[in-house]
């Protein structure tokens, strides 16, 4: 252990100025053993830092490595395990424990005892020391000289210095000089002593030499001390000179002190009245402007913006401290908070005036129609509408107010120093705008869409009028109409009389669709596409009319009320209307306290603004959709194209704008009309019924389907939301399949497989003229629907032509399949060749033809006109046929090889008859 001690202190402690100073051999608790040292160490240099190093023998060679290394004042504890029994075990617990085994018990108590005096000595720290013997404790104490081992080493190293190179060379030199000094010391010794006394005596010779010259050097030093008397003499009559002038001088600089602390206060209060001057003086031109400026003229408005631009600059100037003390200061300070108050007070009235004026001049111009008007044409039995709109022409636009915007603009500036000074009257100004034109645009927008609704009716009674066998009586024309242009504005139902009577007479041309209301409640024949195309710019019209509107007014309102520069302020809006009936808050703006927790940009002003001027364009449009979906429920395809196009371009602008929020609300209306429009169409697909002493042919909602998806197609060619029709085509045609599996299998009078074909031919005819993205999977399945069921009619009808021969066949197939050779069919006593002869004669060319013939005319009753699928059909029999003949010749040549037995009839024989009975019929 020794060996390894002094082996760890060179290789590694030694190059880092540590000093070894305990050592333990241990090896991992629980593990496998691979054994290593523990060593307890302290530094050379102070302060002196004790750490527990971990050493482990490399795997490449002998030498030792350092592993891990811990400080002492980490430890926290110490476990010996066992205080009474000899245990090699123990922990130690730094940031987690260690659990060793020592080599044996004394290595481990030794290393425990360095432990424990290394921490009283240097660290003074508070380590538990847990299962140890007091006695090993007690023992480490240090009594005199007699310490520990480990103790004595610790305390010879403390006194232990190396010697430094070159008291090395020294003693090197010295031993060379004396070669003797190992082989003699004595001699060496007695050397030295000698040169030692030489040393001496000759310093002693020296002293007693330099006592003359000490003396000299005495009598030096008093003559100097002389002179040094008599300068200080004369330095203190010079002293005594100078302290006159000295206080002369101190008289001068207190009054220069004096004259230059006037001077910079001189200065300071010049500059202070400079700044009271230029900062808090208000020209009289400005006062003058304030007071009785002229707020019409553009110069006058010029003036008073700068005079409240320069009052606001005084009012704000940041007073230094002590000014507000002065006298000057506080008058002018209310002079300033007069002006303000009393042009405040002008501006307010006189935008009041402005306002009521503007609102009294627009208010003279209406709509084209005037309500006494269309109350008139709606009152009078049995009016025309149409006839009226014709005589006297409404234009469908909405008055522009840019002549009151251009106007008002001018006074922006004026209301951005309103809101940063009086904001009380601000906000009252906020309220009056909104209440005028709140009034004024609900005026205009109910004449706008009452206009828009008329012309959408007539639009409706001139495609009426294309059912002039239709019988229409006066009173439900004026029903109708009234419940169109109600006061409510509100349109209930989803099927109007006008649909009533396109499904009356579509009724009589199709007596198995009875109860069943065309697709969209108005077919292509009743309502053609250019009927539908005016509703679509009369809704695009009114689309193109709003949307200017809403923007410009926007755009006025962030201007003028300036929403879009400063921090956000309590909206005008959210205070007491004191038109309102209760005097309380308007029933679409929230209380105040909810506004204040609310809005959080000054978007959420302009849009509440606008919220309560445009109140009437939500209601409104939604009254118009509902009647243009009353109308024709195809019309929602048209609603929905325009409205999902204006969302997207106001999105583009502004999302967050008050028309953008409007018309995607009014789009989700329209959305949810589209999805009706859906569903009832699904609907009276489940309700069809059809004739039981008819023929079914091609089902009306197969034909309505063609006609929605082609009006579909045209108006959704460049649409946003093609989406939502591509969901609606999965949603039909899918209700397509399935109702036209139900009519196939309740049909008695026309067999399944040809409602079935027929109709999955017409579904994938105009799936592949339309060429739907989205439908491509229901055109495959249309298709194969369409030849799986061709081929099972062809098969059910054709049946067993040659019955008896089949019969025949069918017994020597089943004697094959039972082992019997093929060329020993013919010695079967039922399957020999006589019995052969005798079925074939049983089926002459004669016959044959005739079965052909009556069979042309019973699938010509089963087909309908409309697809022309009898010619298909018919070829496809021939094709079957001419299988079914050759398979019975294949079996005879292999069956009966050589009889030289033939059919009555031959392949070019059935392809005369099939083609003679085709142009016969």
């Amino acid at each position: 252990m020794t060996a390894i001690k002094h082996a760890l202190q060179r290789d590694i402690f030694t190059p880092n100025d540590e000093r070894l100073l305990g050592i333990v051999n241990v090896c991992k608790a629980g593990k496998k053993k691979k054994n290593c040292f523990l060593c307890a160490t302290v530094t050379t240099e102070r302060p002196v830092q004790v750490k527990v190093v971990k050493v482990k023998k490399s795997d490449k060679g002998d030498f030792y490595k350092r592993q891990q290394t811990w400080e002492l004042r980490d430890l926290t504890e110490v476990d010996a395990k066992d205080a009474s029994k000899e245990n090699p075990e123990f922990d130690l617990h730094f940031e987690k424990v260690y659990r060793w085994v020592a080599s044996s018990a004394a290595e481990k108590n030794s290393f425990i005892s360095c432990i424990w005096k290394l921490n009283q000595r240097y660290l003074r720290k508070k380590v538990e020391f847990v299962n140890v013997s007091s006695q090993l404790l007690e023992d480490s104490v240090p009594s005199g000289e007699s310490q520990s081992v480990a103790g004595g080493d610790e305390d010879a190293l403390d006194d232990y210095q190396e010697l430094s190179a070159r008291e090395e060379q020294d003693i090197e030199g010295m031993m060379e000089m004396c070669e003797d000094a190992v082989s003699n010391a004595e001699a060496f010794a007695e050397q030295l002593s000698r040169e030692l006394q030489v040393l001496d005596g000759a310093n002693i010779q020296s002293i007693m030499a330099s006592e003359k010259q000490v003396n000299l050097l005495m009598a030096l030093l008093d003559e100097a001390l002389g002179e040094v008397d008599t300068i200080e003499g004369k330095l203190s009559s010079y002293e005594e000179m100078l302290q006159s002038v000295k206080e002369q001088m101190d008289q001068i600089s207190q009054s220069n002190r004096h004259i230059q602390i006037s001077s910079s206060n001189n200065v300071k209060l010049l500059d202070e009245i400079q700044f009271l001057v230029n900062y808090m003086d208000l020209s009289k031109g400005h006062v003058r402007a304030l007071q009785e400026g002229d707020l019409t003229s553009p110069k006058g408005i010029e003036a008073c913006i700068n005079a409240s631009e320069a009052l606001s600059q005084c009012m704000n100037v940041a007073l230094r401290p002590g000014h507000e003390k002065l006298t000057a200061v506080t008058q002018q300070q209310l002079l300033f908070a007069e002006l303000r108050d009393t042009f405040a007070r002008r501006l307010t009235n006189h935008l009041n005036n402005v306002f009521v004026h503007q609102f009294n001049h627009f208010s003279h111009f209406k709509m084209t129609i005037p309500h006494f008007y269309r109350s008139s044409c709606l009152s009078l039995p049995g009016h025309d509408q149409s006839s009226t709109l014709t005589q006297h022409p409404a234009e469908l636009s909405l008055p522009k107010h840019s002549p009151l915007h251009r106007d008002l603009l001018r006074y922006a500036k004026l209301m951005e120093w309103l809101k940063s000074t009086h904001r009380e009257k601000y906000e009252g100004l906020s309220r009056t705008y909104v209440d005028y034109m709140s009034r004024l645009y609900e005026r205009e927008i109910k004449d706008f869409f009452e206009v828009a609704k008329i012309k959408m009716a007539g639009a409706s009674k001139e495609a009426k009028g294309k059912f002039a066998t239709l019988p229409r009586k006066e009173s439900a024309l004026k029903q109708e109409t009234e419940s169109l242009h109600g006061s409510s504005g509100k349109l209930t139902g989803s099927t109007s009389s006008l649909n009533q009577l396109a499904v009356q007479g579509s009724s009589s041309r199709r007596s198995q669709s009875s109860s069943l209301l065309d697709m969209g409640n108005m077919s292509a024949s009743d309502l053609d596409v250019a009927d539908r195309t005016k509703f679509d710019k009369i809704f695009e019209q009114v689309l193109s009319e709003l949307e200017p509107l809403c923007l410009a007014e926007q755009d006025f309102i962030s201007k003028f009320f300036k929403l879009q520069q400063h921090p956000a302020v309590l909206p005008p809006l959210a205070q007491p209307d004191p038109e309102e009936p209760d005097g309380g808050t308007p029933s679409r703006i929230p209380p105040p306290a909810e506004h204040r927790q609310s809005l959080s940009s000054e978007k959420d002003l302009v849009r509440l603004m606008m919220n309560k001027i445009f109140q009437s364009i939500e209601p409104e449009l939604n009254s118009l959709i509902a009647l243009g979906d009353k109308i024709d429920s195809f019309n929602s395809l048209y609603m929905l194209v325009k409205m999902s196009h204006h969302v997207w371009t106001a999105e583009n602008v502004d999302p967050a704008s008050y028309l953008s929020t409007t018309l995607g609300n009014v789009l989700v209306t329209v959305k949810r009309n589209f999805d009706k429009c859906i569903s009832a169409q699904i609907r009276q697909m489940e309700e069809v019924k059809i004739s039981k002493k008819s023929k079914v042919g091609i089902l009306l909602f197969v034909t309505g389907f063609e006609e929605f998806a082609e009006l579909a197609e045209t108006i959704f060619r460049n649409a946003e939301r093609r989406g939502d029709l591509d969901k609606a085509y999965v949603k039909l045609i899918r209700a397509v399949f399935v109702n036209v599996e139900k009519v196939a299998n309740d049909s008695q009078k026309t067999p399944r497989d040809v409602v079935m074909m027929e109709n999955f031919h017409h579904i994938f005819s105009t799936l592949s003229r339309l060429k739907i993205s989205c439908l491509e999977a229901e055109r495959r399945e249309a298709k194969h629907k369409y030849s799986e069921h061709l081929q099972s009619y062809v098969i059910n009808s054709l049946g067993q032509p040659l019955e008896k021969l089949n019969h025949f066949f069918e017994g020597v197939e089943a004697r094959v399949a039972q082992g019997v050779r093929e060329e020993e069919v013919s010695y079967q006593l039922a399957f020999n060749k006589q019995e052969l002869r005798k079925v074939i004669k049983e089926y002459p060319g004669k016959e044959v033809k005739k079965g052909l013939d009556n069979l042309y005319k019973k699938v010509d009753k089963h087909l309908c006109e409309e697809e022309s699928l009898l010619q298909v059909v018919w070829h496809s029999m021939q094709d079957e046929f001419i299988r079914q003949y050759k398979h019975f010749e294949d079996l005879i040549g292999r069956c009966y090889p050589g009889s030289g037995i033939t059919m009555e009839f031959t392949i070019q024989d059935m392809l005369e008859y099939f083609s003679s009975i085709a142009q016969s019929h």
